[in-house]
């Protein structure tokens, strides 16, 4: 699930085309490159007008502010055809989907712009709405692993799908922006057997709630 730049829009989003299109692409660019190399505190409009080729009357105009720049970029970041994995079995989606977290951040040079996302994200509480809506919209999409895992009969009935996608990144987050710590393949297949275990144990399925034994006739 990484943020990358080369993105290409899904058909129907509201990205649109021509001129309009290459100017936002340039804009986000310079957003992504500043972040990567100097951080949100540093980055400034000035910095995105002479990286972009866009005016700063443009850009003021058109995102309002820094903060603009930044939600805006992250938007755009989610405007992609990416796909969960599908290797046939729910053990190889969360060890697939685990690895890409990983590989992502691998590269320190490529793992600096979504890095310096997360940094904004606690300085700026529109940065942070953007990041969360980015990361939500990836997560939906990676519930299908889990939709097949239902449909195939390898996870009880009721498990919430969104929450065990969530299990396979959260200690692997944990370890890249809290404690610090390196990642390796080892790293991802332990958060993907974890969260294997979890949904087999049934601890994503839902509890029921006082009376529904009753309602149910159970």
């Amino acid at each position: 699930m990484p943020i990358e730049r080369d993105q290409t829009p899904v058909p129907g989003s509201r990205r649109p085309g021509g001129r309009t299109a290459r100017t936002r692409a340039a804009v986000r660019d310079a957003v992504l490159t500043g972040l990567a190399e100097h951080g949100y505190p540093a980055l400034t409009v000035e910095y995105v007008a002479e990286h972009s080729g866009v005016h700063k009357t443009t850009l003021y105009r058109r995102w309002g502010s820094l903060e603009g720049l930044v939600a805006d970029a992250l938007d755009l970041a989610g405007e992609d055809t990416w796909t969960p994995p599908d290797t046939g079995s729910l053990d190889g989606d969360l060890r697939a989907l685990a690895h890409e977290v990983v590989d992502s951040f691998a590269d320190p040079a490529a793992a600096a712009a979504p890095t310096a996302f997360v940094g904004a994200a606690f300085q700026s509480e529109r940065a942070a709405g953007a990041l969360r809506a980015f990361y939500a919209e990836r997560f939906t999409r990676c519930e299908a692993v889990v939709e097949r895992a239902l449909a195939r009969g390898e996870a009880p009935e009721g498990t919430d799908p969104g929450a065990v996608v969530r299990a396979v990144s959260a200690p692997l987050f944990l370890r890249l922006f809290v404690t610090r710590e390196p990642l390796d393949g080892a790293t991802a297949d332990q958060a993907a057997r974890t969260a294997l275990a979890a949904v087999r144990a049934g601890a994503f399925v839902a509890p029921s709630t006082p009376g529904q034994e009753h309602a149910d006739g159970t």
